[in-house]
């Protein structure tokens, strides 16, 4: 079995989470430059056995697309294309900055270390992966 990879795209930065091999527990991998996303993947593919990649959908409060959906579907379309025979899914990711923001408060980091908006994309996309994976149970 496989890992599954989830992403939180965004125009800057690309948050990325994982599964453990059993695809029981999500983790907050890193958070990578938008520009160096592709060689990233290339070389965790190579590393890792991955099953599937789950990406961020943002959507807006009436569930249409949201406004940063332009910046998603190329990098979704590339993916797709870029790597054919793997199974890749689309995942609704409203509020988790916000959750991931309040998870950092929460957590007791000061407000230094919740400036760091690396943090927040890597937090937000351990939430999508976790919210995956509860709802495919």
């Amino acid at each position: 079995m496989g890992r599954i990879l989830a992403i939180d795209y965004g125009q800057k930065r690309v948050g990325i989470a994982v599964t453990d091999a059993l695809q029981i527990i999500a983790t907050g991998l890193e958070t990578v430059a938008a520009k160096d996303i592709w060689k990233y993947l290339s070389n965790y593919m190579q590393r890792e056995q991955v099953e599937a990649i789950v990406v961020g959908e943002p959507r807006d409060m009436m569930n249409r697309p949201s406004d940063s959906s332009r910046f998603v579907e190329p990098f979704v379309r590339k993916l797709k294309k870029t790597y054919p025979d793997m199974k890749i899914e689309r995942f609704d990711e409203r509020f988790t900055s916000k959750i991931a923001f309040q998870a950092m408060i929460d957590g007791g980091l000061g407000k230094k270390k919740r400036r760091n908006k690396a943090l927040v994309d890597t937090i937000s996309a351990t939430l999508i992966l976790q919210s995956y994976l509860e709802s495919v149970k």
